[in-house]
């Protein structure tokens, strides 16, 4: 491998690609990494080291303080290549606040933000063949940090990693899911950290979405932990409901995570004059409003699926589907976000950050 140094990180390159092994049109989501990966450690009270190298596998000790604490947060975003064959992020900016938000909120120290960019620019260059361009096709982005320290006391750790790897990806899912609005489980509490990306929050939800599936649904639609009378996210997602012709969703918190694709969905709704509410929903309401037939759409909104619609959902063992409207909100948002990350469709929000 031959040694190489950017601005700030150091690049150990690649001899060949594995890219010939990869079958692009059979992908599982999150299963094929690209030929590079990005590291970064914080020791001695600094971030130091930025490099990138060779995909490969870490060394850790069995008593590494992620593995017994879950100090770990981690972000999901998504590089485009439009048919000239340019490279865009979608709205990078609010990834990075978002993912020191998190590490604040783990007592992990936030990391550098030229360092973050750098690593972006220059895996997106080296690994540019690894994004095809076509409808739902992307690059899927995983930037993360861990604790590193050696030691089992319970105490935040005094070193840390910092990390990115980059995946292929297509459409995450390829039908409408249906739900269960959670009765007894929830996925975060007040004081919390829902609001966070910590590994923790999505472990704590493998267990009730296994229950989920025995039944024949995808994901389950958590409510609040006090009473279980409000509704706030579905699955990994953000999600809205429509009631006639208005678009609510739950306000963030502490609990409810701060979502890039929630926020643009928001200002498209805007845009084009429809009549949105950011309030709390109460599981009465909606079951109110799907026997009245006022419930014209559920939809899930996150960077992984973009926008899922959700097709029906249970609550006290009782189902209620959801014809999709002709006029589908999840459609037209779906389709306007995608233009705009592929480069289809004008920005004028200035969300498309174009790699240099």
């Amino acid at each position: 491998m031959s040694l190489i140094t950017n601005e700030h990180i150091s690049i150990e390159k690649i001899k060949k690609s594995k890219i010939d092994q990869v079958d692009f049109d059979k992908l599982t989501f999150g299963k094929n990494f690209t030929d590079y990966m990005f590291e970064c450690d914080y020791k001695d009270g600094k971030w130091q080291n930025p490099t990138i190298k060779p995909y490969g596998n870490l060394v850790l000790s069995p008593a590494t303080k992620v593995f017994h604490y879950g100090q770990a947060v981690f972000e999901g975003m998504k590089a485009y290549k439009d048919d000239n064959g340019d490279v865009f992020l979608f709205r990078p900016e609010e990834n990075f606040n978002r993912i020191n938000k998190s590490s604040k909120r783990m007592a992990i120290p936030e990391f550098p933000r030229e360092y973050f960019f750098e690593a972006l620019h220059t895996l997106l260059q080296l690994d540019k063949d690894w994004i095809k361009p076509g409808d739902g096709n992307s690059l899927y982005i995983r930037p993360f940090a861990m604790a590193t320290e050696v030691g089992v006391s319970a105490a935040p750790s005094d070193e840390y990693k910092f990390m990115i790897l980059m995946a292929p990806a297509q459409a995450y899912y390829t039908h409408d899911v249906r739900v269960v609005i959670a009765e007894h489980f929830s996925r975060s509490a007040d004081g919390g950290v829902g609001y966070a990306k910590a590994a923790g929050n999505y472990g704590a939800q493998f267990y009730p979405t296994n229950l989920a599936r025995e039944k024949g649904f995808q994901q389950v639609i958590w409510t609040d932990s006090n009473e279980h009378k409000y509704l706030e996210e579905a699955g990994t997602m953000n999600v809205f409901f429509r009631i006639n012709d208005t678009l609510i969703t739950a306000p963030i918190s502490d609990r409810i995570l701060d979502g890039v694709t929630r926020k643009s969905v928001l200002k498209l709704a805007e845009r084009a004059g429809i009549k949105t509410e950011v309030r709390r929903i109460q599981v009465s309401e909606l079951v109110e409003a799907a026997k009245n037939n006022e419930l014209k759409e559920i939809f899930g909104a996150g960077t992984a699926a973009v926008i899922s619609p959700v097709s029906a959902f249970s609550y006290k063992d009782t189902v209620y589907d959801i014809p999709k409207p002709d006029d589908s909100y999840a459609v037209r948002f779906k389709k306007e976000l995608m233009d705009i990350q592929q480069n289809r469709a004008e920005d004028p929000f200035g969300w498309r950050y174009p790699l240099a």
